[in-house]
């Protein structure tokens, strides 16, 4: 098969590899998209010469393997991007990125979906409803952004500030909207964005340019990874408030502790999903509910990865970037 390799100087070169075979449990999936994630930009530095990324996909069932329960091919499915042993105390949570034997597939571990076939753990496995297509990749943003609300313990009308308008950010307020809260901002420079946040749930938008959003928020998600926004957030906290970090950071940032203190905010962080959250995420785009077309800017191939890497590591008002390794 074909697929967008990293080489010595992490560049993407586009090469035959093998083609992944499903072990027990396990299928394998011919590729219909991939989004590129701001994890991916920020990771793929530090990732070995051959790998292959990507783990936001979605696929048809090609192959399926011993034990793997009723896949059958043909069908259109998304799977969560890790391997983990189910039996584990955090397995049986189903907290399965907290897995001690997790394998992070397409971030570090097992390869990705950067490719024309990817396999995958059918126990991670959700079918998609017929219609969704390529925005079935949207389904791993959609459960990030579900999984960091549900961390924030949302009330009914809760007054919502979200840092970063991306997708994760955009994600976060269109469950944030579904969930109950009474105002939801998106904070971000790009006017594109702010002009888009309405369509996933934004009651407001704030440009940083005009200085620090307003103080009293009841509760706070930071999804832009930029050092410098946990302060942003602790800032427009109000008292007791709970302030969520989604955001991936991969440099040291620093706070004032004292600001936190006095307002006795409760920062949390959260990563990853649950399977119930996955699954909830593909059935919000079963029903309609969310439009995918709002979150993809455009397509590319295999070839395109590099330029989109460009694109998307330089100021930029693209959305989601989908790869289509088939085409």
């Amino acid at each position: 098969m074909r697929a967008a390799v990293l080489n010595d100087e992490h560049r993407f070169d586009v090469v035959d590899v093998a083609d992944p075979s499903p072990g027990a449990g396990e299928l394998v999936l011919r590729v219909h998209a991939c989004g590129i994630c701001g994890s991916d930009l920020k990771a793929y530095s530090a990732m070995p010469p051959g790998y292959v990324l990507g783990h936001e996909f979605c696929g048809e069932v090609v192959a399926v393997g011993s034990g793997a329960g009723d896949w059958r091919e043909g069908q259109t499915v998304a799977a969560m991007p890790l391997f983990a042993c189910g039996q584990c105390r955090w397995c049986l949570a189903d907290e399965p990125a907290h897995c001690t034997k997790v394998d992070y597939q397409g971030v570090g571990g097992s390869p990705g979906a950067f490719a024309e076939y990817v396999r995958v753990d059918g126990a991670s496995t959700v079918r998609l409803a017929a219609g969704v297509g390529q925005f079935g990749a949207l389904v791993e943003p959609l459960a990030v952004g579900l999984h960091t609300v549900i961390a924030a313990d949302l009330r009914e009308g809760d007054r919502v500030l979200v840092i970063g308008g991306g997708n994760v950010g955009a994600a976060v307020a269109v469950w944030a909207s579904r969930l109950g809260a009474s105002e939801v901002v998106v904070s971000d420079p790009v006017a594109g964005r702010r002009d888009a946040a309405a369509t996933f749930g934004a009651t407001g938008v704030h440009d940083p340019a005009a200085g620090p959003p307003p103080p009293g928020f009841d509760v706070v998600f930071e999804c832009s990874g930029v050092p410098g926004m946990v302060q942003g957030a602790v800032d427009a906290a109000g008292v007791r408030c709970r302030v969520v970090i989604a955001g991936v950071c991969v440099v040291p940032d620093q706070i004032v502790p004292v600001v936190a203190i006095m307002k006795e905010v409760d920062l949390r962080f959260a990563v990853y999903y649950r399977s119930t959250e996955f699954a909830a995420a593909a059935d919000l785009l079963a029903s309609g509910a969310v439009d995918g077309a709002a979150f993809v800017s455009r397509r590319v191939g295999l070839e395109g990865v590099n330029g989109a890497f460009d694109t998307l590591l330089s100021p930029n008002t693209e959305r989601k970037i989908l790869v289509t390794p088939n085409g």
